[in-house]
């Protein structure tokens, strides 16, 4: 905000302000549609070589967008801020290998568009071989993601985090595969698509265990309440499916195992 002073900030301020009432009417007519996202989150949303932002579900999303008419706005958020943003109105929605199970009362959630399962990600070395063996390990995950929040809330997750040496959380994935690099983690608790990502950069220095943490599903989180925009998320998923273009994404990003929408 000190970038900002006198008549420039209260011109920024009432354009602010007039942007959110127009995003807030959540119509057909609607010219824009922002997303937050995990800019550290491959395949689904990422930075590419080019510095571009990429992914499968940034690419979704502006299939959308192009079926509306609308506007793509692209905000790369921490992720344990999402909820802050999107109530306070920033961010019209969460796009971005979101977990909507378990989650429907504090959201307003479109239909699962992608199956996923929470996977356990060590080195190649390692005598792990299942969940059993986590216990006295050093653990990590990422803050706020689907796979703390089964730790934090889920008995079956609570019980095994109790087995733990010890819990670490990341702001983001990178710095919990550095720490795992360094030595000082031996595990990671991670979503299948991005572990899939890091095991294949990693050329045979990681493996993922047969055995999965938890199985789950991805949909587009909005604010409660917002059910004028689900409806209309949902209804141009349901045709990007039907039309081919969800699988025709979903195979260019290595993901087409996942897609769950089928045609009608």
């Amino acid at each position: 905000m000190s970038r900002f002073s006198g008549k420039k900030y209260i011109i920024w301020t009432i354009c602010a302000m007039l942007t959110a009432l127009v995003l807030g009417g959540c119509s057909s007519g609607r010219k824009t549609l922002s997303i937050g996202f995990d800019s550290e989150f491959p395949p689904y949303t990422y930075v590419d070589e080019n510095g571009d932002f990429a992914g499968f579900d940034i690419e979704l999303a502006r299939a959308v967008c192009e079926m509306e008419g609308w506007e793509l706005q692209l905000h790369a958020i921490a992720w344990d801020e999402k909820d802050v943003l999107l109530n306070s109105g920033e961010i019209d929605c969460i796009w971005s290998g979101f977990t909507i199970n378990g989650r429907e009362e504090s959201y307003t959630l479109t239909q699962p568009y992608c199956e996923n399962t929470c996977v356990v990600v060590v080195k190649a070395d390692s005598s792990i071989s299942s969940l059993e063996d986590l216990a006295s390990k050093a653990v990590g995950t990422q803050a706020a993601s689907s796979c703390a929040e089964y730790l934090a809330n889920d008995e079956r997750g609570k019980a095994l985090a109790k087995e733990f040496m010890l819990l670490s959380q990341f702001t983001t994935y990178d710095d919990a595969f550095e720490s795992l690099e360094k030595g000082n983690l031996e595990v990671i608790l991670i979503d299948a698509g991005i572990a899939k990502y890091y095991v294949e950069k990693a050329e045979g220095k990681l493996r993922i265990l047969q055995e999965p943490l938890i199985e789950e599903q991805y949909g587009v989180a909005l604010k409660k309440g917002n059910t004028k925009l689900c409806n209309i998320l949902n209804k141009d998923l349901q045709k990007l499916s039907e039309d081919g273009t969800m699988m025709e994404l979903a195979k260019k990003y290595q993901i087409e195992e996942s897609v769950v929408i089928q045609s009608k």
